[in-house]
């Protein structure tokens, strides 16, 4: 979206440098990447990725100050993933946005006339290592300027990590801290699993490997029963409801362990959240429940076309429906209609110039809020996308399409602060300054 950065990178793009980048990958992750990785990463305007921030920042905080939200969203957590001893606020945030055009006409080129919107939130870490890694690889293989920084909130790689540290591991010695997860061999986020393990000397477990005695947690690590004290939870309620997986533990239990990420925050702070949340970034949304009984129905257009049905609950864009038919909305079971979402359709701008076309972006933000500090912004991961959709499945048989991750530069990168010097001269001068 830095036109200037984009159209020198394309010129001097090449696959070798790209399958440079994704042997890098693979040698980081400890494994072969099953993610598709973007060919190109993406240049964000200081002051565009600053809204997005700071609007994921004041919903966070909306929703967990309000307790009349959180009593009724703590309503719908399955009584079998009801975790006790849940904290004060969730250790880990994501927040989702598109961009659409607020001009007149057809889009430009000008940011400044690009507003973000919200596609959504769940409290529950995102693959935070892979995005590190894949952020340095990029700036490696492609020769992107030192200037450019892939971290938020002025961090490097190393702060980036230490707050990472404070969260994950917390006090605890890392060999009594696990990231857990449904069968983590046979998920794609792997290659993170691998990274976190690396850069904070922890484990990963599966979740029907961890069994309890009395109160305490533990698993046998290299053959040798250890005590479990704090998780890093990755894994997600739904896919082990589909998949009929039994923890090795109560998870309702009243256990002597700490958690970075408490599973009740996955339910409380997610799409569940969207109809309070009544912004100008965040597009009208109603419990399909509510609609059905003809509660809300102002909020939406009258044009069917232009709304998603929406599981609440489901992860990585599984069982959403575009413009839903009377028919598709009435076969839902009436009890089971509280657990749906109706959403107004937004239309994203593409704004990517890519060899292939234009491309849009979907930008997450990736917030770590240690126990006991403050909320940070940390990163970001960025999907690219000419689907309907920005996942893989909408996205197939395609090239410059997939996850990838922003890159900021650390003093505005704008036309009007240098408009003597043309787009290239603007890059080669930004590539001169971080050399020197």
């Amino acid at each position: 979206m830095i036109q200037s950065l984009r159209r020198e990178f394309n010129r001097r793009y090449t696959d070798e440098q790209y399958r440079a980048v994704l042997r890098a990958m693979d040698d980081r992750t400890r494994t072969h990447l099953t993610i598709r990785v973007a060919e190109t990463p993406v240049f964000l305007p200081g002051d565009l990725l600053q809204q997005m921030v700071d609007e994921g920042a004041a919903m966070t905080m909306q929703l967990v100050n309000d307790q009349e939200y959180l009593q009724a969203a703590a309503a719908t957590i399955p009584a079998a993933f009801r975790v006790a001893n849940q904290d004060a606020h969730p250790n880990f945030m994501t927040v989702d946005f598109g961009l659409v055009y607020v001009g007149e006409g057809h889009w430009n080129g000008d940011v400044d006339l690009l507003a973000p919107r919200l596609v959504e939130l769940q409290a529950f870490p995102s693959v935070y290592g892979y995005q590190s890694a894949l952020g340095d690889c990029y700036r490696e293989a492609f020769g992107l300027p030192h200037g450019l920084n892939s971290y938020l909130d002025n961090m490097d790689e190393k702060a980036y990590w230490e707050l990472m540290r404070q969260a994950v591991v917390a006090d605890h010695d890392p060999a009594h801290v696990v990231l857990m997860e449904v069968t983590p061999q046979e998920q794609k986020t792997l290659p993170d699993f691998h990274v976190h393990e690396d850069r904070l000397g922890i484990r990963t477990v599966d979740i029907s490997e961890i069994y309890q005695r009395g109160r305490k947690l533990y698993w046998r690590r290299d053959g040798v029963e250890t005590p479990i004290h704090r998780i890093y939870n990755r894994a997600i309620a739904d896919e082990m409801v589909r998949k009929g997986i039994v923890p090795g533990f109560d998870l309702t239990a009243d256990l002597d362990v700490e958690w970075a990420g408490h599973p009740n925050w996955y339910f409380l702070l997610s799409k569940f959240s969207l109809p309070y949340l009544q912004r100008p970034t965040v597009p009208p949304a109603v419990f399909l429940d509510a609609w059905m009984r003809g509660e809300g129905r102002e909020r939406l257009s009258q044009d069917r076309s232009q709304w998603v049905l929406k599981p609440l609950f489901s992860f990585a864009g599984k069982g959403i429906e575009f413009a839903p038919s009377e028919e598709s909305l009435q076969a839902i079971p009436a009890d089971e209609r509280a657990s749906y979402l109706l959403q107004q359709r937004v239309h994203f701008e593409p704004v990517i110039e890519t060899p292939f076309g234009m491309t849009r972006a979907e930008i997450r933000i990736l917030y770590v809020w240690p126990s006991g500090g403050s909320l940070q912004p940390a990163g970001t991961l960025v999907r690219l996308g000419r689907g309907a959709m920005m996942g893989v499945d909408h996205n197939k048989d395609q090239k410059w399409v997939g996850g990838s991750a922003g890159f900021v530069s650390a003093a505005p990168v704008r036309a009007q602060s240098s408009a003597a010097l043309s787009p290239v001269e603007k890059y080669v001068k930004l590539r001169q300054e971080s050399a020197g």
